[in-house]
């Protein structure tokens, strides 16, 4: 063969084959606009750090993010009153984001819940004034080592760390994708969005610096782990079903699939592929929730981070997760019921029974309400577990109700101090009735909210999951939610009792006067209560409406 034929060979081989072109993305803005204004709002308050001077920072970030925490809602208020709730529900942005009617009314929730939480941030009359500067709850300098020279400076200086602002935006935005993630990979970008800025957050107490940033540490490595359980159980259900797509994979699970490949029929009848990624992913879920035996950095964390952040992260994270696995339970594996409702029966009833029996040994109030909160999470799992509509809107009526009473009484904790800072432990609340009446009474309140009194959104959320749970046939979990609720019950009332029918000690701590932003904080997080427990039907129809899944 001579040399010209070979390069005749070689040239017509390097021809390019005819590509087609890629498409430009169709992105409906519209739709996503809540996310966009709030993840837009958190990189402008990442230039106000860059750009504003010092002494105005923090009026410019409390603004800033109070107008997009407010836009936001109005954005999720307007979509819902178009009809992007019920008939115009649909997928958005290549079929990454589900608009639907659960996708709202948790983002709208989400968004009310961080605008009361913000308010807490922004407190800064709590504590005595430094050098004839206002502090809040946050390290006067994140990076300076505790109780070095650099610190000593930086609180003489009159310095805050006004970055917990756009770490809040970027945490809410993560918050608004995961309960609206239509794919796995989503799913996880958003996980990973809400989570890294709450480490950090959870890291930056004025007070307590090293238990604070235990706390962060605890909470990131134990986020790690869970987010790598996440992942591999999505790199599972991507070998099992080809797709990362929440649609296509309930189709392969249902066997409903139209076209299959030599691939997809080998890995189609490979059910252990399905059962442990499903498994995998669920424990990434259950994690952020907190429910046993994925809780043990519940208490740990919301003890160490500075309260305000608790108070958020309490009430936020939960509503965003299990917005999630309503959609990952409803959307991908109606198909599993079967295989999935015992073992979330298993989890609910270890949870419910586990928060409400270690709650009642605790002595610091920060760890009671971790406790708490993991027994609330059994509570929710009941409704869960219904795997019927209502079992849909109670869940979401139980997470809006639970999401502002928690930061009420975060908030409330906030106020009561003695020299070192927050007094939580539960021995320097004794007599707190008899000293500041309308603070014990405000948290008597939120107390009996969580034990499910009646004319409280406690009860209400309570009767709507556990009356869910029984016409879905869960009937023995109803029980056990019953006797959970009357142990838990023991520890509010127990520390009620505390309030008023103790004697208040000398030397006990005082209770702070509040800006009006704390005090809005604790009025929203009262007037819900009351407002959803005398009155809850328009809400839990509201919820009714909102039931409803893309798929």
């Amino acid at each position: 063969m001579n040399a010209s034929a070979v390069h005749s060979l070689w040239t017509t081989a390097a021809e390019p084959a005819p590509v087609d072109k890629i498409g430009a993305p169709a992105i409906e803005y519209a739709q996503l606009a809540p996310t966009l204004i709030v993840v837009g709002a958190a990189v402008v308050g990442i230039l106000l750090e860059a750009f504003v001077p010092r002494r105005a920072r923090y009026y410019a970030q409390v603004f800033l993010t109070v107008v997009a925490l407010t836009a936001a809602f109005a954005a999720v208020v307007a979509l819902a009153a178009g009809g992007h709730a019920t008939t115009k529900a649909g997928i958005a942005a290549m079929g990454a984001i589900a608009v639907d009617g659960p996708a709202l009314f948790l983002q709208g929730t989400i968004l009310l819940a961080s605008l009361v939480a913000v308010f807490t941030f922004a407190e800064r009359r709590l504590d005595p004034a430094h050098h004839g500067h206002r502090v809040d709850s946050f390290a006067a300098e994140a990076a300076a080592v505790p109780g070095s020279d650099q610190e000593k400076a930086a609180v003489k200086a009159g310095f805050t760390t006004t970055e917990v602002f756009p770490l809040v935006l970027f945490a809410v935005g993560g918050m608004l994708v995961f309960p609206a993630a239509n794919d796995l990979l989503t799913l996880f970008i958003a996980l990973e969005v809400f989570s890294l800025p709450l480490y950090l957050l959870c890291a930056v107490a004025r007070r307590k610096r090293l238990m604070s940033q235990e706390a962060a540490v605890k909470y990131f490595l134990l986020g790690a782990f869970s987010s790598a359980f996440l992942l591999f159980g999505i790199a599972l259900l991507y070998g099992y079903a080809g797709s990362v797509s929440y649609a296509r994979i309930a189709d392969v699970v249902d066997g409903s699939v139209t076209e299959v490949t030599p691939a997809l029929a080998q890995t189609m009848g490979n059910d252990v592929l399905l059962l442990i990624g499903f498994a995998m992913v669920l424990m990434g879920l259950l994690f952020k929730v907190g429910a046993v035996p994925f809780h043990m950095w519940t208490p740990d964390v919301y003890q160490g981070a500075p309260t305000p952040v608790t108070g958020f992260m309490a009430a936020a994270t939960k509503v965003a997760a299990f917005g999630a696995m309503l959609r990952l339970l409803y959307v991908v594996l109606p198909g599993l019921r079967w295989d999935w409702r015992p073992v979330m029966w298993g989890v609910a009833i270890v949870t419910m029974l586990a928060g409400a029996i270690v709650a009642i040994t605790q002595t610091d109030i920060k760890r009671l309400l971790a406790y708490s909160s993991i027994a609330h999470a059994g509570f929710i799992l009941a409704g869960v577990i219904a795997a019927t509509p209502d079992g849909v809107s109670s869940v979401l009526f139980y997470l809006a109700a639970y999401s502002f009473v928690t930061i009420g009484a975060f908030a409330v904790v906030t106020l009561v101090r003695d020299a070192g800072g927050e007094a939580t432990h539960l021995s320097k609340w004794a007599g707190l009735g008899r000293r500041s009446p309308l603070v014990a009474a405000v948290f008597a309140v939120f107390l009996l909210a969580f034990a499910g009194i009646p004319l409280t959104s406690g009860f209400a959320g309570k009767f709507a999951v556990f009356k869910a749970a029984a016409e879905g046939g869960a009937g023995a979990l109803v029980v056990i939610g019953v006797i959970s609720s009357a142990i838990a019950a023991f520890f509010y009332i127990r520390v009620i009792v505390l309030m008023f029918f103790s004697e208040p000690k000398p030397e006990g701590p005082t209770v702070a006067v509040p800006s009006p932003l704390t005090m809005t904080t604790i009025g929203v997080g009262v007037a819900v209560t009351l407002v959803l427990g005398v009155a809850p039907q328009y809400f839990l129809d509201l919820a009714g409406q909102a039931g409803i899944f893309v798929r």
